[in-house]
């Protein structure tokens, strides 16, 4: 048996057996072949989550075959896609039709199933979490058929569908509604935290995508705010790409990083400095290359939404505790905002959000600090984001979705021999 590991290299599971089916009708067999031998079934597409979500013992199926765009009309901009399409080629591809997704996540290597499985979602206080773009969905069930997910011939079960961790059946398609395609004009800029946190709401009306980076033993906050431009994209040429995505928010972030981690006193200095060398910048370019950045430094991450005017009070108290224990972390925290959706585990569920997205470097201690975050997000009915690390179970869980139950009921209709399961999705979902 080999080891399969995610993209942070920090999960890691020995399937009984993994299988590539080229297309929808081997997938199906595939399925019925691992409930027939007992196995149940992961399906991880690109292994961009932090979770165990993809971790299985018994069968795990890539999905990367069932890739591509199936059909596209430019008229109504319904683009029906592979689930195990990665977001990059699905950009592409839609520049070609001259189209969009409009709004993207800051990664773009997850697979489309992935990252509307896990509630994946950009910025902007206007726009809803990606699976909100999904209009139909087709699900290999555990007997092998294929069930036709419509928001016209079953919203509810859509709505369930949309946000699912992989535990209703595998999503060998999806039907997204897209946009014409647009360019953005993106500005980095440095400024005062406490300043940023005051107008924090102010900043998110304003612009259409608004996010901000600050390093907690730094004082100030590096600021994203992206809008639409009318004029054409100017690309940056290679040299500076190369110079900004891959020697400064990369190797210069993996040096420090590592820095920190062999020096952890050393780590408010080394904040301070590279808070300093993000100095801002700008760029106006086609909208997918603006949300999506390069990320080769690895890491392990959780993200929690929370009710989006308490996000700024929220962020304040996870720096505080992070000063007052002297905590090494040199990772900077990451705040997002979303608008309300209706899928039924959507961490931004019937409500606008702020997200908050703490993050840790490679082989350092990150229990203590995420288990203080999450204590401090409780306090605010936060909600974890699926993919990334958080320690709640289905008992906390159920509490803050105000349509749980109607989710269950989904999982019982789709999957009743719950085939699609592992011991992540037992905790967090039941047995």
């Amino acid at each position: 048996m080999s080891t399969w590991r995610n993209w942070a290299g920090d999960q890691a599971c020995a399937p009984a057996e993994r299988v590539r089916p080229a297309d929808r009708e081997e997938l199906g067999r595939a399925i019925v072949a691992a409930v027939a031998a007992g196995r149940k079934i992961s399906i991880p597409g690109s292994g961009h989550s932090f979770t165990e979500t993809a971790m299985t013992d018994g069968t795990m199926i890539d999905a990367g075959a069932l890739s591509g765009v199936l059909e596209a009309d430019r008229s109504s901009r319904l683009v029906k896609v592979g689930g195990g399409t990665v977001l990059a080629e699905l950009n592409q591809r839609l520049h070609e039709l001259g189209l969009a997704m409009e709004n993207l996540g800051d990664i773009d290597r997850q697979t489309v199933a992935g990252a509307i499985s896990t509630g994946t979602h950009g910025t902007g206080a206007k726009l809803r979490n990606i699976s909100s773009q999904v209009v139909a969905m087709e699900l290999v069930l555990a007997d092998g058929s294929v069930r036709e997910l419509t928001a016209e011939g079953d919203p509810e079960l859509l709505r369930a569908a949309r946000v699912s961790i992989g535990a209703l059946g595998a999503i060998s398609s999806v039907t997204l509604r897209c946009v014409p395609a647009f360019t953005l004009h993106r500005v980095d800029k440095p400024s005062p935290r406490e300043e940023v946190f005051a107008t924090f709401q102010e900043r998110a009306d304003t612009h259409e995508h608004f996010e901000l980076f600050t390093f907690p033993y730094a004082d100030s906050a590096l600021v994203l705010e992206r809008n639409t431009s009318e004029g054409p994209a100017r690309p940056r040429g290679r040299a500076a790409a190369f110079l900004n995505d891959v020697v400064l928010e990369n190797w210069a972030l993996e040096a420090v990083s590592a820095a920190g981690k062999a020096m952890p006193r050393a780590i408010p200095l080394l904040s301070r400095f590279a808070a300093w060398l993000a100095s801002g910048g700008t760029a106006t370019d086609r909208s997918d290359r603006i949300f999506a950045n390069e990320r080769r430094v690895r890491f392990t991450e959780m993200e929690y939404g929370v009710p989006r005017e308490h996000g700024p009070e929220a962020a304040s108290r996870v720096i505080e505790w992070i000063r007052s224990n002297r905590y090494p972390v040199f990772f900077p925290i990451e705040m997002r905002v979303a608008a309300g959706d209706d899928a039924l585990l959507s961490p931004s569920h019937e409500r606008d959000t702020a997200y908050i997205a703490v993050h840790q470097y490679r082989g350092m201690r990150w229990r203590p600090y995420f288990e203080a975050v999450e204590a401090i997000m409780e306090e605010y009915g936060g909600r974890p984001h699926w993919g990334k690390r958080h320690f709640q179970t289905a008992a906390t869980l159920a509490e803050r979705y105000p349509r749980w139950a109607e989710f269950q009921a989904a999982r019982e209709q789709l999957d009743p021999g719950h085939a699609f399961t592992n011991e992540y999705a037992e905790r967090v979902l039941g047995p």
